[in-house]
This record gives C-alpha cells, structure tokens and sequence, in this order.
C-alpha cells in the first residue's frame, strides 16, 4: 500500500500489446538515470514515512476510543461505526483524486496538504462535544490521511531501484504499522489518563513538527532525476477522466484493486474499530487484555510485511500464492472462532486468529505491487489510487455491515452487545470474502490471457 516504478527497469517494461499511439510514446520515452540507493534514498524515505506513521496513528485512533466515544457523544453501535466509515468512505473516495495529485503536482505537495488536513481534522475532533461536528472533522481527517501513503510510495521509487519496490513498499507498511503500535500502547493509556481533549489535541500538535519537517528536509526524488511529475512527451498529459479510464482499462489494475479489497478489510474492521468492542463487551476480556491482542496484531504486520517483502522481491510469481495463503488462513480462523460454541472461543484461538489477520495488510500491498507493474510511469499514481481504494472499500461495508447488525441483535433497553450478538454480526465478514475471492480469481484468468501475470 511500489507505485513509481524506475522508468529504465526492464522488469517493469510497458506490457505488449498496446495501442499504436502509446507504443510510440513508450518509444521516445528519455532515459532516466537508474535511481542510486543509498543513505540518500534511505534518508528521503524516512521523511516521508514519518508523515505516514503520523498517519496511521490518526487513522487507527478511534479503534482503542470507540466505548468512550460512545459514552462522549451518547451513541449506540451503528453510530459509532459511522465515524470509521466515513472516515474510510472518504480515504477510498479520495484516491482517485490523490494519485492524479501525486502524477500533476509532485508527492512532495500532496504530503504537506495531507498533514495540514490531518491536524486540523484531529484538533477539531479532540474538541467536539457533539456527533455530527465531530463526524465532520473525521472526515476532515480521512482527507488528509488519504494523501500520504501513495505519496510516500512514489517518493520512495524515485530514490530506489525498482527490484527494492516490493521490499521498501512492505517495509514502508512494516514502520507506518508502528502507528497503529503507538495507539494500542501509548494512545489507550492517555486516554485514561490525561482525557479526551488532551490527547488528540497532542496528537494533532504533532503534526506540526512533522509538515516542518517535509518542509525543509524532504526531496522527491535524487540530483539530476526527471522531474518526479510524469509528463508524456507528445501530445501532453491525457484529460483527466482518459487518464482514470486508461488505468482503469487496464487489467492488472483492477486485479490488484480486488487483492488489497480482500486482504486487507478483516484487519482494518477489526483495528479500526470492532477488535476492542469484541474483545470486551463479546469475549469478556480487561482491557488491558484487549490492547495486549491488539498491539499482537500490530507486531503480527510488521513480521508479515519482512517476509512478503522478501519473497516477493525475488519472485513476482509469489504474489497470487502468498494471496491466496492469507484469504485462506484468514476465512478458515474466522470461521473455527465464529462456529465455537456459545461465541466464546478459547483464548489461544484468538491469539491465533490475530496473529493470522496481522497478514492482511501486508499482502493487500500485493495489489499496489499489481497496480505499478501494469502501468506506465505518467498514470503510476492514478493506478495505484484506484489499487489503494479496494481494502478501504471492503473495510466500510464491513464496518457498516457489524454495527447494522450489532443493533438489531442487541436486548432491549441495552446499552452493551453480548457474545451471541458478536458471534452473529461477525459472520458478514465472510460475504465480502467470498466476493473479493471471487473476482480475484475471475481478473487472474484475464490478465494471464494477456500474458502479463
């Protein structure tokens, strides 16, 4: 979740055929110098991932607020969940937008907007006392949150060459995880301790420091590189809706947009808002044991995204493997911890299941690595955005899938959800499982008939 491949490389060379005109586009193409590595590249990155760890962080912080967010503004389940899906709704909406931004403005720009959104959003939200301004500010938020990680993928590529894509795209997904660490651990104890207010307003104060940062140390790509901004040398840039329909035509687009769809929403769900209402209310566990599951998830991601990274990074043949594997390990705990009597698995389950969904997110990265590899440099950004939509897609209707029936199978006059009404409302998960599954394999067919798997 690479997206700007190095435009020499001749593993990522324009798949055949295409039409005549954009052929001879490809042709007259200028050689790029081959982006150097190094401490350079290894420095530019780390500015750039620091927006997207700030990121992550805003994103997830909601996961371990949601019961007091419940209490704040006196909201029940299908409420709740309406501020992660708005949130998200606007992430998936804004990626479009996001990597036409990143190919006509540079990623540089789109970084600083997106921490300037972000903080704003997150300021607002640390002081609304009332739903609907608070659902403004989150959506506020998912705005600026929606601009970072795209950007911080094409900076990357720009600086490195494009073998290390697959590995520096997983380990930018390794570090930004370290966010969502930062929330489990750091950001659930605040909360408790110095108040509502006072930790998302520090949260927001952050960013502060880390757009001063972008500012003055953050370079898009190395001395002597193109311009990072892709222009294609006849004719100009394609309109805006040609260049979304060309990347869109493409097939391995689109097959990378269904894997990031279906390996990525059952952790997003479970992270962004449903894991700590689960593991309390539906399991019976502190919470402090919660956050504990929690924070496994989180360190689960991280050793997931080494091992993809590598593997990927010397096969491309293991990108549909190691997707099928994680749906596969994914649907089969989901469905032994739903079945389990009374909807009260075991504990060591649990810990299993969340060790299997700390996966997700590393191999929804699969569908950004299908994304850059079937497209062409000038619309590299615009692919990617549409690849980055599908997982944030599947994590609303999942999202709004829950709380919907959460509330319906609620007891009257309760303001809590038993392990009956968990076990049931969690079992939706698997629909969109199915689909995604479904539409990877029908996508799969298609771009081997092209002769570009």
């Amino acid at each position: 979740m690479s997206v700007d491949p190095a435009p020499a490389a001749p593993s990522l060379s324009v798949p055949a055929p295409r039409a005549a005109a954009e052929l001879r586009t490809a042709e007259l193409r200028p050689a790029a110098p081959h982006p150097p590595g190094g401490r350079a590249a290894w420095f530019a990155w780390a500015v750039g991932v620091s927006v997207y760890v700030l990121a992550v962080v805003h994103r997830t912080s909601l996961g371990v607020a949601g019961l007091d967010a419940a209490d704040r503004f006196g909201i029940g389940a299908s409420a709740l969940s309406t501020f992660s899906i708005l949130q998200v709704l606007v992430y998936a909406g804004m990626q479009i937008p996001v990597g036409l931004l990143v190919d006509r403005i540079g990623p540089r720009r789109v970084l600083l907007l997106g921490v300037a959104l972000m903080s704003a959003g997150q300021l607002a939200f640390a002081f609304s006392t009332a739903f609907a301004p608070a659902l403004a500010s989150r959506a506020v938020l998912g705005c600026g949150d929606a601009m970072t990680f795209i950007s911080v993928l094409r900076i990357a590529a720009r600086w490195f060459p494009a073998a290390r894509n697959p590995f520096v795209a997983q380990l930018t997904g390794l570090v930004g995880t370290g966010g969502n660490l930062v929330t489990t651990v750091v950001l659930a104890q605040a909360l408790h301790t110095a108040g509502w207010s006072a930790t998302f307003g520090t949260i927001a104060a952050t960013g502060v420091l880390v757009f001063v940062a972008v500012l003055a140390l953050l370079r898009e790509a190395p001395p002597g590189a193109p311009a990072a901004v892709a222009v294609p040398p006849q004719g100009g840039r394609l309109p805006v809706g040609r260049q979304i329909r060309a990347a869109w035509s493409e097939p391995g687009t689109r097959l990378g947009m269904w894997v990031h769809f279906t390996t990525a929403f059952p952790a997003s769900a479970f992270g962004l808002l449903w894991g700590l209402p689960y593991l309390v209310e539906g399991q019976g566990m502190s919470r402090a044991g919660a956050g504990g599951l929690l924070s496994l998830l989180v360190l689960s991601s991280m050793a997931f995204g080494l091992l993809f990274g590598r593997l990927i990074s010397r096969s491309a043949a293991l990108r549909l493997p190691v997707t099928f594997t994680v749906l596969a390990a994914t649907a089969l705990c989901w469905t032994v911890t739903l079945a389990w009597p009374h909807g009260r698995p075991p504990l060591w389950l649990l810990v299993v299941l969340v060790l299997v969904m700390g996966s997700n997110g590393p191999a929804s990265l699969i569908g950004l690595d299908y994304a850059r590899a079937h497209n062409p440099a000038e619309r590299m950004g615009t692919a990617s955005g549409i690849a980055n939509m599908g997982g944030f897609i599947g994590a609303m209707i999942t999202l709004l899938g829950i709380g919907v029936l959460l509330d319906a199978l609620a007891d009257p006059g309760s303001d809590s959800y038993g392990a009956h009404a968990y076990q049931v409302a969690f079992c939706f998960q698997l629909l969109p499982l199915l689909l995604g599954t479904a539409m990877i394999l029908r996508l799969r067919r298609k771009v081997a008939a092209a002769g570009r798997g």
